[in-house]
């Protein structure tokens, strides 16, 4: 009888012993590391997943595509600095989201795409599995690192790897793939907890060498036009304080990239964005501050940079973005933040008499550019004041620019072809990391995910400002907006088509190819979910409609009607669109 009532016992322990599965591990995984929103779309093998997900407190949003949830993610990342997390089903599901990925690492904001996928025997024998696809191997190209956890042990140690990766260094995007058997893989759960791990300082300091930051300083001293540039990488530092106080110290002009505006206001003494093609030309020495010269900046090269050799500086935390495009005669490799401190210390005099640099001897230079600028902004004013009926772009947007000045908390989010390129250089922004858009691939589709989730982690209203031909790559997501009950007011610029509406077929009675359905009315959209929709006629009922939606914190959505024969192709790109050598011919 004694031997076998303790033959009992252990199994009798083993009952009564805590467990825990991959479900929880994962959630308390995220958890421990501040992870607590998640963008997604629901199913096949994560649905339970996202529903255990929210019951233990975790925000989880639910999206109707997954490319949409995976860009809320990725500027959720840029807005926080903490990896966004999106969360996908298989296969389909997997590629949806993948666009997404790509797009943050190319754009260097931090994000995970979690997506469920087929087991591994499965898949290496290609047996036809539900959604069998080898998901890692299509997603390491494409992002900045891919990881795929096999056991519940493993699950701490998994994401705290994607975290590290994501955020450390230039920022990017992380795949990390778990196939359906590990949701539900059964473990101890004291020996689940010990396996967890909080990342410790996952993104570290990287601080520039002495040696660089001197030698940019007797660059830029040297000087007789400079321009600074700031890029989104500076803006996405929230080293705000430190790169004011460098460029007001400086006394150079400053040109901000799209989503660097605010980081000084664009109404600045020193902001030279009226000034571009002057600045760009006929600058001598130019500091790039977490800009890269892509093709958003001409490759550095070309006529936008005049016929003068220029000197460049750039502060970037990636050492082989230094000479990508032409020589950087003073790379200042290290974070952003850190190197900007390293700056301001070495160009403050040491003692008392000691000769400061700064502000630089440049007041013609300035007077320049300022004149240029002044310029600019006075032939552009009555553009921006026009009151024509249907609207143009510049009447249009004459009003959202004034708008944003009462309201220079508001987060403007903006995608399109003219929409985006003009929108650009006429609504000023006040604030850093206030306005979010296409970014370097120039994409459309941002527009419905980015506004999503800039209400959720920000809280801040939200004014979408959308071509109609970029609003439907993700409009179904009003109704995401609409559930959700958040305070964003789209704007949709309708000229019937994309860049205009006005394009003929001439051989048959299909439409053009650029050419939507005439009259639509998109604020119907938004009135099937329950929002508030207004069709804008004019700048003054766009005016009166834009702000009823911004006090009332209400989904909005407005069709702003604006001619068909407005617009340009492909905006202010449209040389990158090959043109026929036949129609060149003729």
């Amino acid at each position: 009888m004694a031997e076998a009532a303790l033959k009992e016992k252990p199994a009798e322990a083993a009952e009564e012993r805590e467990l825990t599965d991959g479900f929880h591990l994962i959630i308390d995984a995220l958890k421990l590391n501040g992870l607590t929103t998640i963008y997604g779309v629901p199913g096949i093998p994560i649905t339970d997943f996202g529903r255990m997900a929210q019951a233990s407190g975790i925000r989880v949003l639910s999206f109707r595509h997954e490319q949409n949830a995976g860009y809320a993610a990725s500027i959720a990342g840029f807005l926080t600095k903490k990896p966004g997390i999106c969360l996908t089903v298989s296969a389909p599901g997997f590629l949806n989201g993948l666009t997404a990925l790509a797009h943050a690492t190319t754009n260097c904001f931090p994000m995970i795409l979690i997506s469920g996928s087929s087991e591994r025997e499965i898949v290496d024998l290609q047996q036809g599995d539900y959604e069998e696809m080898d998901q890692l191997a299509i997603a390491k190209p494409l992002c900045k690192a891919a990881y795929r956890i096999l056991h519940a042990a493993d699950i701490g140690i998994g994401i705290a790897r994607a975290i590290r990766a994501a955020v450390s260094g230039r920022p990017g995007g992380v795949y990390l793939d778990l196939p359906a058997k590990l949701f539900g893989q059964v473990m101890d759960a004291e020996a689940g907890r010990k396996s967890l791990v909080k990342v410790i300082d996952p993104a570290p300091a990287q601080i520039p060498s002495q040696e660089s930051v001197k030698r940019a300083l007797d660059v830029l001293k040297g000087a007789k036009r400079p321009l600074i540039i700031l890029g989104k990488g500076a803006a996405y530092a929230q080293a705000d304080d430190a790169i004011r106080a460098f460029v007001e110290k400086s006394g150079a002009p400053f040109l901000p990239m799209s989503m660097a505006k605010g980081l000084l206001p664009d109404t600045h003494p020193q902001c030279a964005g009226a000034a571009r093609s002057t600045v760009l030309a006929q600058s001598d020495v130019v500091m790039l501050i977490g800009a890269r010269l892509n093709w958003l900046l001409s490759h550095g090269k070309g006529k936008a940079w005049g016929t003068e050799r220029k000197k460049f500086i750039q502060i970037d935390i990636e050492p082989k973005e230094m000479d990508s495009n032409v020589e950087i005669v003073a790379p200042v490799v290290g974070d952003i933040g850190s190197c900007v401190a390293a700056l301001l210390k070495a160009a403050a005099p040491l003692k008392a008499g000691d000769e400061d640099p700064f502000p630089l001897k440049v007041a013609d230079w300035i007077k320049t550019v300022t004149s240029k600028r002044d310029e600019n902004v006075a032939k552009m004013a009555p553009r921006l004041m026009n009151n024509n009926v249907p609207m143009d772009y510049h009447g249009a947007l004459g009003v959202l620019k004034n708008i944003v000045k009462e309201r220079p908390d508001a987060i403007l989010v903006n995608e399109g072809a003219n929409t985006l390129d003009l929108a650009r250089g006429i609504i000023d922004v006040y604030q850093p990391r206030k306005r979010i858009d296409v970014g370097t691939w120039g994409i459309m589709g941002i527009g419905m995910g980015y506004a999503i989730a800039a209400a959720i982690e920000t809280g801040k209203p939200v004014l979408a400002v959308e071509g109609d031909s970029a609003f439907g790559f993700s409009g179904m997501e009003v109704e995401t907006i609409c559930r959700y009950k958040l305070p964003v007011c789209v704007v949709i610029f309708n000229n019937d088509g994309i860049y205009r509406g006005t394009d003929v077929n001439t051989v048959s009675d299909d439409p053009a190819p650029t050419v939507f359905v005439k009259g639509s009315r998109y604020d119907k959209m938004m009135e099937a979910f329950g929002g508030v929709g207004v069709n804008a006629t004019s700048p003054d009922e766009l005016k009166r409609a834009v702000n009823a939606a911004m006090d009332s914190g209400l989904p909005t959505l407005i069709n702003a009607v604006i001619d068909p024969a407005a617009g340009s192709e492909s905006g202010r790109i449209g040389n990158l669109n090959p043109q026929s050598a036949l129609k060149k011919k003729k």
